[in-house]
């Protein structure tokens, strides 16, 4: 009887303890948002409100020299167009205040990341 018992008790916690799956919070899920992710996440958005108001991104314009720490926010065009290599149109913080870019094209699609 005892033995029995004894069992019982040991698959009861098993089955309570055992059983538990703790679920990510959002903060926790956030944290594991890689820089490159997070940045691109926010071009994209940028970009989107951007077209909403009704701004023209087919010239490649800078979105943003700070979308996040170290990171800008370009459109450009992909196959590369003459108008992409054009100063004017690229963010003058990438090289000196920021090593990493985000590339959308002109309908806020990603590119790439570097």
């Amino acid at each position: 009887m005892e033995k029995a018992l004894a069992i019982a008790l040991i698959l009861s916690s098993i089955l309570v303890f055992g059983c538990v799956q703790q679920t990510p919070s959002a903060t926790t899920t956030s944290r594991t948002l890689s820089a490159a992710d997070e940045a691109k996440t926010k071009c994209i958005a940028l970009c989107l409100q951007e077209k909403q108001k009704g701004n023209d991104l087919s010239r490649g314009p800078c979105l943003s020299n700070k979308i996040i720490d170290d990171w800008v926010c370009d459109v450009a065009h992909s196959p590369r167009e003459s108008v992409d290599n054009d100063p004017a149109n690229q963010c003058p913080a990438f090289g000196s205040n920021a090593s990493h870019f985000i590339e959308v094209n002109p309908e806020c699609a990603f590119i790439k990341a570097v």
